[in-house]
């Protein structure tokens, strides 16, 4: 018996593991169906789950398995159940469920953009986000994130759907009203470029949070003192309009200076412009340490891209609710990492090796057992002698 075995009280199978998602999507995602039907709501969200951790689309589970409903009506209860303003709601709900209760009294918070490019007829569907070119297109399908980071960790609080139109303030105004909800204390606030400019800095400073924002060169006062001297902190400031009047917000600036030293074929100085107020930064130095904290989260992308289902659908209702079940995964995986496979001792938990592959791998396990994923394909003779294990 290994170690790991000998401090357990008991284990987790994989079959647990789904049952677990699946109650969670039924308590969140309440969907009805008539007396006739022939299937139960659990069915679809077996599916859901099964495909996310697969990371394949639901009619190829569906049509690989023997137990689930057909793909056809999987994907036409998906259109008829579901709608934009639930999935947004319950799906913020149900991220937030369990993970609250691991967050300290004083948590760092992370607010990113996440663009996933689209390339298909834009007549074709709507929701769609315009931004700057980015991988040959400037349609994408956007989603703005909030994080809470614990212990290099990154538990998904609430994903909003970027449609255009939408502006930075808008969606930032909204994740700051979330935060004045919850019981915890934001230490400082990490947030993506797209967040950097006058109404959002004004916003963070009527919330009296630290933040830390990087700057872009916006202006030739600020393109000049990022093309010269050392590392410094100057104060800077935006003019920004609102309904018709202008104001002008100030803020400090953080310019940490590096040489470069042959990394990623560059050399000489480089500059990075920080807009960072928080008491517990002094230096820009400081500013660029903390603000890499939220470089994590392009794991947390990393992550979701690799248990996501696999869609060609427009629906933006149903895009959403994939990207939220795909979050959800990785928020339960740090949920029981830490609640039940952790082992409490003095001085902190320790950490017993999951990682989130092998979770994933549990998932996909179970779900291709309770949907009866066919394990065999047919063969127009039966298999000769090679296909026997030969024994030396």
């Amino acid at each position: 018996m290994n170690n790991e075995n000998q401090q357990a009280d008991g284990e987790i199978h994989e079959d647990q593991l789904l049952n677990f998602l699946v109650n969670a999507l039924n308590g969140s995602f309440g969907v009805s169906f008539g007396e006739n039907a022939d299937f139960e709501p659990e069915d679809i969200h077996e599916v859901l789950v099964g495909a996310t951790a697969d990371g394949t689309s639901i009619s190829t589970l569906c049509d690989r398995s023997n137990d689930s409903p057909s793909g056809t009506n999987v994907l036409h209860h998906l259109r008829t159940k579901f709608d934009l303003e639930t999935v947004s709601t319950a799906g913020n709900t149900l991220l937030q469920e369990h993970t609250l209760e691991l967050l300290p009294e004083q948590v760092e918070i992370v607010i990113d953009l996440h663009l996933r490019p689209y390339y298909g007829d834009r007549d074709e569907t709507d929701g769609l986000y315009y931004n700057e070119a980015k991988a040959g297109t400037t349609a994408f399908h956007a989603y703005a994130t909030l994080y809470a980071r614990v212990r290099n960790k990154r538990y998904t609080l609430a994903v909003r759907r970027l449609t255009d139109g939408d502006t930075a303030a808008e969606v930032l105004a909204e994740f700051l009203g979330l935060l004045d909800d919850f019981d915890f204390e934001v230490k400082a606030l990490y947030v993506d470029s797209e967040f950097y400019d006058g109404k959002c800095l004004t916003l963070m400073q009527a919330h009296n949070h630290a933040y830390v924002v990087p700057i872009i060169k916006w202006g030739n006062a600020i393109k000049k003192e990022l093309s010269e001297g050392w590392s410094r902190e100057i104060e800077h400031d935006l003019t920004t309009e609102f309904d018709g009047h202008e104001w002008t917000v100030e803020f400090p600036v953080m310019i940490d200076c590096t040489y470069q030293m042959g990394r990623y074929d560059e050399h000489g100085v480089a500059r990075h412009g920080y807009a960072a107020d928080a008491p517990f930064i002094d230096t820009p130095r400081q500013a660029r340490k903390h603000y890499s904290k939220r470089f994590g989260i392009e794991a947390t992308y990393r992550l979701s891209e690799s248990s996501l289902i696999s869609t060609t659908a427009t629906d933006q209702t149903r895009r959403l609710l994939f990207v939220v079940i795909s979050l959800l995964l990785q928020n339960v995986w740090r949920y029981l990492h830490w609640e039940y496979v952790a082992t409490p001792r003095r001085g902190g938990r320790r950490l017993w090796w999951w990682p989130f592959v092998e979770f994933i791998q549990m998932i996909t396990r179970a779900a291709w057992n309770a949907l009866s994923v066919r394990r065999s394909i047919p063969a127009n003779r039966p298999p000769d002698d090679r296909f026997e294990r030969s024994l030396l």
